[in-house]
């Protein structure tokens, strides 16, 4: 099959390199001329694992092209996605579809036949009825099915996710959205991946339910591990209680900083929005969110609090932090707890040092020359009054207490991710402050 992919960002880029690699011929179109310059050199703008091998094996196969160009791309095109950034607005946290409508419009434009467009970004109930008006207002457009398709990719894993899916999910009003689909994802769907064709709307939803019901799981259970902080339990052994529940599962239940990402801060803050404008509430995902949010500062004022408690000031005292990402295996610093723990750093006094083994040119662009970052995590850490491991990368698991014990100027260390045994962190001489364990 013939299929433009509208948007070379994070979703848009490993959709069509996984498309490709499953034999269509994809063209990845963005306006970004520099972006696609760099994947026309072999460049991948972006951090995830194993994206670069993909898309050279299929650019060098012929099934894989970028282009700054829409209108040259859509000549007998089977589908159409569009996988453009739907950020909210600022001024009332809904959805901004502003470039999903210019890319609707642009299409309409240029059309040359009967076409699938298909929605990948996330997007608000009733999008793929707005992009059907505007296919409407001009009658010499060809035929056009407009499709939901949302899409589940976990950064850092995605490519995994896109071959093995848990669920395709494809909401079409007509047959030629369902049979085209249905064509597309059948490789995937004939190996055990479930396909649900469900009605437009309905496929809308569920992508933001999904994620709203996942970011409710963290805050529950980070809300979980304050109780145990103050009764003497062990939030990992109550996640592990919880999760051996097969109606409740194990996953997301393990307590941290908050979420943060380029979905779950977005996807939550949207459906709340969506529902109020229809006249409805979701009040236990607009509690989340506020959770959530008072989650992230406070790590910070939790290393302010101790150092005051240390030596009476936290003002002039350093804090190094291991890891600036949301999650590990990407370089996407977008809602990330540290950006709140370092803005609380920063109103306590405090200076900043960071390694993070991919984050550093994204943090940057967020704190600036405002923190130092290090190529190593002992450097980072060299004279520091406190650690703290913001991000569970995998490196960080092999950390040896005993010489990070010689480098720090005070052994406060903070485990925001519950990654290692407070006996060992304890018998190097550090002080060991965890989440929700006694």
């Amino acid at each position: 099959m013939k299929i433009v992919v509208v948007g070379s960002g994070y979703v848009g880029l490993v959709s069509g390199a996984c498309f490709a690699d499953l034999g269509n011929t994809v063209t990845c179109v963005d306006k970004d001329a520099a972006k696609i310059d760099r994947l026309e050199a072999g460049e991948i703008p972006i951090y995830e694992p194993g994206l670069e091998e993909l898309v050279r094996k299929n650019v060098a196969a012929g099934r894989l092209s970028f282009s700054t160009s829409l209108a040259g791309s859509l000549q007998s095109v089977d589908a159409v996605f569009i996988a453009v950034g739907t950020p909210c607005r600022e001024s009332d946290g809904h959805a901004d579809l502003s470039f999903v409508h210019a890319a609707a419009r642009e299409i309409a434009e240029n059309l040359s036949g009967p076409t699938v467009v298909v929605t990948k970004s996330t997007v608000p109930v009733g999008t793929g009825d707005a992009i059907e008006a505007i296919f409407r207002e001009r009658p010499e457009t060809p035929a056009v099915s407009v499709v939901s398709n949302p899409e589940f990719l976990r950064e850092g894993c995605a490519i995994h996710d896109f071959n093995q899916p848990d669920r395709i999910v494809v909401g079409a009003n007509d047959d030629l959205g369902r049979k085209v689909m249905e064509r597309l994802y059948k490789p995937l769907h004939t190996n055990d991946g479930p396909l649900l064709i469900t009605n437009r709307r309905t496929a809308e939803l569920i992508k933001y339910a999904s994620n709203a019901f996942l970011a409710t799981k963290i805050a529950f259970i980070n809300e979980v591990a304050d109780l145990c902080e103050k009764v003497g339990a062990d939030v990992q052994d109550v996640s592990r209680g919880m999760g051996l529940d097969r109606r409740i599962g194990p996953k997301f239940l393990d307590a941290g900083p908050g979420y943060g990402g380029s979905c779950f801060p977005k996807d939550t803050v949207a459906l709340a929005r969506a529902a109020e404008g229809v006249g409805t509430r979701m009040q236990i995902v607009e509690t989340v969110i506020a959770s959530n949010a008072e989650r992230k500062r406070e790590m910070g004022k939790r290393i302010v609090a101790a150092l005051e408690a240390a030596g009476g000031s936290s003002s002039g005292k350093r804090v190094a932090l291991l890891g600036l990402t949301f999650k590990p295996d990407t370089d996407d610093m977008r809602e990330s707890p540290s950006i709140d723990i370092v803005a609380a750093l920063k109103a306590g006094g405090c200076t900043v040092s960071a390694y993070d083994p991919a984050g550093a040119q994204e943090a940057h662009k967020h704190f600036g020359d405002t923190i130092a970052y290090f190529n190593d995590p002992y450097e980072a850490c060299r004279g520091a009054d406190a650690v703290a491991l913001i991000t569970e990368w995998g490196e960080f698991r092999n950390l040896d207490f005993a010489p990070l014990r010689a480098l720090v100027a005070q052994p406060l260390f903070f485990d925001f991710r519950n990654v290692f045994d407070p006996k060992a962190a304890q018998q190097a001489g550090f002080v060991y402050h965890s989440i929700g364990r006694p």
